[in-house]
């Protein structure tokens, strides 16, 4: 098929949402289908207020239009309901061309995390409308299903993720720890945006034996720096080196409340390194029941049990998610048009553009025009 990915997050974001879709991506083209991704590269942006290295594309609507009738899709999916998946949910209404969308992020809980004057079922009500019109809203776990449900949501299908189970391995774990070389064990590992919503402050404010590391970096890096001296902060860590944070910590805490799946706990299972999470969608629907780690409403319970679990029985259990199965299961999500319709839909669309082009056609120097003059008078006046 023929996809059209439109999404405000993408590089040079390191996100959950942007490492999903290039995987994705690069699954799905070994697979024969090809991608035109409308991201903020390219446009106009402003940064996000209170997070400026995410940038707002604004003002896109008419390109993606033309963008959308010239690659003619045989599926949109629209990712993230930034201005950009607004502008494209546009233009799909007005040609009556079917998309899909999907939750990745609880935004209403995060818009309510920075600003707390706007209340969480203010920014639900914002988002229902958003995917009112989607042939399917894919969502990652079981429980976050339950709940978009209870809360209005229709057309809701999952549509799980996958592991690189190769970049992230057991055994890139050193003797001496490798980066953590020389600090008190064990070592409990966060890695993600520094950001207020990643609840960072609950896992540095946990009484914890041993020592504290953060990957990553974010708008509450220097607040959080300043108030958790004892904590190390290694900034952002990507491939190699981001494996072997993930292999040399003894448990990786996931504190987040908000997060919808997570991506971080499947690449720290993979790496044999347990993980420690809240009671909360995400972490209760990847961890219960699985000795890959533990859940608890006391995030200090959590960890501790967490540390007991096997990193064998760890790695294993990571190694059943594939990036292969969550492509087929995105492209077997999509709404494409059936074939007839879909040929019957772009023919009549090449001959309203045909005509539009015709309309707006400027005479040109040398064109010779034919006028009937409404009035003697006007064929004087001419």
């Amino acid at each position: 098929m023929r996809i059209m990915l439109v999404t405000d997050a993408w590089d040079p974001q390191v996100n959950g949402v942007v490492r999903t879709m290039k995987r994705v991506i690069t699954e799905c083209e070994q697979m024969g289908h090809t991608w035109d991704i409308v991201s903020p590269n390219g446009f106009k942006t402003i940064p996000l207020p209170t997070y400026s290295e995410i940038r707002l594309a604004f003002g896109a609507k008419k390109v993606i239009e033309e963008r959308f009738l010239e690659f003619e899709p045989d599926a949109v999916h629209i990712a993230t309901e930034g201005p950009l998946g607004w502008a494209s949910r546009a233009v799909c209404l007005r040609h009556k061309f079917p998309y899909t969308t999907s939750y990745h992020t609880r935004f209403p809980e995060y818009v309510n995390a920075r600003f707390k004057f706007v209340p969480v079922w203010a920014g639900y009500t914002v988002f229902r409308e958003f995917h009112k019109y989607s042939g399917r809203v894919m969502v990652a776990t079981p429980s976050m299903r339950d709940e978009l449900a209870a809360r209005g949501f229709k057309n809701i299908a999952p549509w799980s993720r996958g592991v690189d189970t190769e970049l992230f391995h057991p055994a890139k774990r050193e003797d001496d720890r490798g980066p953590f070389k020389g600090m008190a064990q064990p070592i409990w590992l966060n890695v993600g945006r520094v950001a207020v919503e990643k609840n960072i402050s609950t896992f540095l404010e946990t009484p914890l034996p041993g020592t504290k590391v953060v990957v990553g970096e974010g708008p509450q890096m220097e607040a959080l720096k300043e108030k958790h001296p004892d904590a190390h902060f290694l900034g952002v860590k990507q491939g190699d080196e981001l494996a072997a944070c993930f292999a040399n910590a003894d448990v990786f805490c996931f504190p987040s409340l908000t997060d919808t799946f997570g991506l971080v706990v499947l690449e720290a299972m993979a790496a044999g390194t347990p993980v420690a999470g809240f009671n909360v969608p995400g972490p209760r629907d990847l961890i219960p029941g699985t000795g890959a780690g533990a859940v608890n409403d006391d995030l200090a319970t959590a960890c501790m049990d967490a540390l007991k679990c096997s990193r064998e029985v760890t790695r294993a259990y990571a190694e059943t998610y594939s990036w292969r199965a969550c492509a087929e299961q995105f492209i077997n999500n999509l709404e494409p048009l059936p074939v007839p319709e879909r040929r019957k839909f772009w023919k009549r669309l090449a001959r309203l553009r045909h005509s539009l082009r015709i309309r707006r056609r400027k005479p040109m120097p040398g064109d010779k025009t034919e006028t009937t003059p409404s009035s003697p008078a006007q064929a004087k006046a001419d």
